[in-house]
């Protein structure tokens, strides 16, 4: 073979490594992205909202502190909190912000959810300090929408009020912002307030009731079993909801993306077999006198066979595994250094995370491999039907 022959062959095997290469770590650092993505968007959505919640047919829950307890005697049931969520407006001079306040009691709360653990200033327990006016707590956005800070007073209002000389009038109240929160979930820090529960029953005219019960339970993946066993332990009165219901639609379109994107981006590594089988073929060609003297000296079909197929495999393995390298490097730097930003008011995180998982990992290997094998079948097929007396003909 010519020197020119030989370096054509050598280049086309490096394009084909390549090729194997780019698809495998492409599929990869996409995988690992839209993991991160789901896995960080799940820790947030549940650092603010328990696993279950239990609500009531009739809306409020007078008696929440005896339903409370009765819920956590379920089994796998590891915390429940009460809580009273309404919609009102947070106004500052000329600011003002729609949001909703959730009335908490703190005792519960930090066993349930992971708020008290994203306080950006003071702690959550400050909302029980005593003073002329309530304490409120609010996300890092809210309070730079707002323009205030720890020890800034605002104005609670609530759209529905009572009756006046000229009709319905808002009902206002002062309430001190005793810290902040920052969840990194542009929804959560920018539309959520925390006070205490006697503080939101006294500003909503619902003394001793809460509209639900979180709960948080050992196993989040057994929200909806859980869910079903703490719906018939209450009784007909409550019914139940998990975390993965309420979230759904979001959750099924992660998936289905992910799915997508697997799909799409294979076709690269089917791109890549291509260029493997035109590379096989091409040494085929080139070697063919060499592929008639191994079958007049004995070699089986099945052995030359064999050469091809490893060779076709060693491009593959050697692709997947610079791209395998590549991929992880990749993934690694993306979550560690935060190098993807986002606007948090348009996505609901603040940066693109990574999540390495091994069987997304493993899947993307087994896939590559077993696609340059099978590129290899077609090519080493031909060069076991060579005839050495064609090949050798001329020579």
């Amino acid at each position: 073979m010519s020197k020119k022959k030989r370096k054509s062959v050598s280049f086309n095997t490096i394009v084909s490594v390549g090729g194997v290469a780019v698809g495998v770590m492409a599929l990869l650092i996409v995988l690992s992205v839209m993991s991160g993505f789901h896995e960080d968007l799940q820790n947030k959505i549940l650092g603010v909202n328990a696993h279950v919640v239990v609500l009531s047919f009739s809306g409020g829950i007078p008696d929440y502190e005896e339903v409370l307890e009765k819920a956590k005697e379920v089994d796998g049931v590891r915390a429940a909190s009460p809580f009273l969520m309404g919609q009102v407006m947070l106004a500052k001079n000329k600011r003002a912000h729609g949001v909703y306040i959730r009335g908490i009691e703190t005792k519960y709360e930090t066993e349930t959810t992971e708020i008290h653990r994203h306080m950006r200033d003071g702690q959550l327990s400050d909302i029980n300090r005593e003073g002329e006016f309530p304490g409120i707590i609010i996300g890092k956005e809210l309070a730079s929408s707002l323009g205030v800070s720890t020890g800034d007073s605002l104005n609670v209002i609530s759209p529905v009020g009572q009756m006046g000389p000229l009709g319905m009038l808002p009902r206002a109240r002062k309430f001190i912002v005793r810290g902040t929160f920052e969840m990194g979930m542009y929804e959560y820090d920018a539309n959520l307030a925390l006070a205490t529960i006697g503080s939101v029953q006294d500003f909503l005219k619902l003394p001793g009731q809460a509209n639900a019960i979180e709960l948080k339970l050992d196993n989040i993946f057994e929200a909806p079993r859980i869910k079903r066993k703490v719906a018939e332990h209450l009784g007909p009165r409550f019914y139940a909801r998990d975390w993965m219901e309420m979230n759904r639609n979001l959750f099924a379109a992660l998936k289905l993306e992910k799915l997508t994107m697997f799909i799409i981006l294979t076709l690269i590594i089917l791109v890549a077999a291509f260029n493997i089988v035109s590379t096989l073929i091409m040494n085929v060609i080139e070697k063919e006198r060499e592929i008639a003297i191994l079958k007049t000296m004995g070699a089986s079909n099945n052995g030359i066979m064999f050469i091809f197929v490893i060779q076709g495999l060693m491009i593959g393995l050697i692709g997947t595994a610079i791209g395998l390298t590549g991929g992880y490097v990749i993934s690694y730097l993306i979550n560690t250094f935060e190098i993807i930003k986002l606007p948090a008011d348009v996505y609901y995180l603040s940066h693109l995370p990574a999540k390495i998982n091994l069987i997304d990992f493993a899947l993307v290997c087994i896939s590559a491999i077993l696609i340059s094998f099978i590129a290899t079948i077609y090519p080493a097929r031909q060069a076991a039907k060579l005839d050495p007396v064609d090949a050798l003909r001329y020579e």
